[in-house]
């Protein structure tokens, strides 16, 4: 450790800083700038990694940080909020100069399951459109043809919505994700139009009122059980992103209505798509 400080000396007293402190100041001064799910989901994996609190954050090794995610009992997600939250700290204590290499980039965590999502089939979609004019079915229709998670659909205000130029904006999750534009297809227009009419301070009201995710999911339970058919909301969203992949959409339309970065770069900066193309996108969708 001496040769160490003389090769590179460090403020004593900030190496005794504990991984409590440390999280502490991370909250006070980076926190505030991610977003409030992902802020969420790192204040609650700090819970797991509870036995080295009290620890200089400059002597947990590897291997400690490693111990909290393998011994956390809790699935994939949360052990990848976990080793989510050392990065941050890590990179924090760098920034500090607590420590000179960051361990957490050695972590690993359980790998994500494949999905089990099942977007609805076309002749699902068509049995949908029979019961297009009874109480809450447009909106199932409205998630298929514009592919917005339920939280984005039920947060959208009049406001967000512009009929002269076709188009709705909002998003929340991601950077990518927020503030985007969806057109409003030909399709799904007149259910548009429809809801605006009502007046409501959201696009989708209940009683004059925000409708709130718990009672929409009481109108879904509903609505599946008149159908027939066993989908939670979110598989609209595949469904939106299945159909227009197999009607031959662009990738970086796909990527812009959905909210998703493109993992291709030079589609990521180069392709710059208008409004219009990803209006022709949307009408794709059978």
């Amino acid at each position: 450790m001496l040769a160490e400080y003389n090769r590179d000396p460090w403020d004593v007293d900030r190496a005794k800083t504990t991984l409590q402190q440390l999280f502490d100041l991370w909250k006070e001064k980076k926190a505030p700038k991610l977003g409030e799910s992902n802020r969420a989901s790192l204040f609650s994996a700090f819970k797991h990694c509870s036995k080295l609190f009290s620890r200089p954050y400059k002597q947990i090794k590897a291997y400690q940080m490693q111990e909290c995610i393998d011994e956390c009992g809790k699935g994939y997600s949360t052990q990848a909020a976990i080793k989510n939250l050392w990065g941050h700290l890590d990179r924090f204590a760098l920034e500090l100069d607590i420590i000179n290499r960051c361990y957490s980039e050695l972590l690993t965590s359980e790998a994500v399951p494949p999905t089990s999502r099942e977007p609805f089939t076309l002749d699902e979609v068509k049995e949908v459109w029979k019961h297009q004019k009874e109480p809450w079915f447009d909106s199932i229709l409205i998630l298929i043809y514009s592919g917005w998670r339920i939280s984005e659909l039920l947060a959208l205000k009049p406001e967000d919505i512009d009929l002269q130029e076709g188009t709705m904006k909002g998003g929340t999750k991601t950077k990518a994700g927020k503030g985007r534009i969806v057109p409003i297809g030909s399709k799904i227009r007149p259910f548009i139009e429809a809801r605006l009419a009502e007046g409501g301070p959201r696009l989708i009201c209940y009683n004059g009122k925000a409708c709130s995710q718990t009672q929409y999911r009481v109108f879904w339970a509903d609505m599946m059980e008149a159908l027939g058919m066993n989908h939670v909301p979110h598989e609209c969203r595949h469904t939106f992103e299945t159909r227009m992949d197999s009607v031959g959409g662009n990738r970086r339309c796909i990527d812009l209505l959905m909210g998703h970065v493109s993992k291709d770069t030079g589609n990521r900066v180069y392709n710059h798509k208008t409004l219009e193309e990803l209006k022709a996108t949307v009408e794709l969708i059978p």
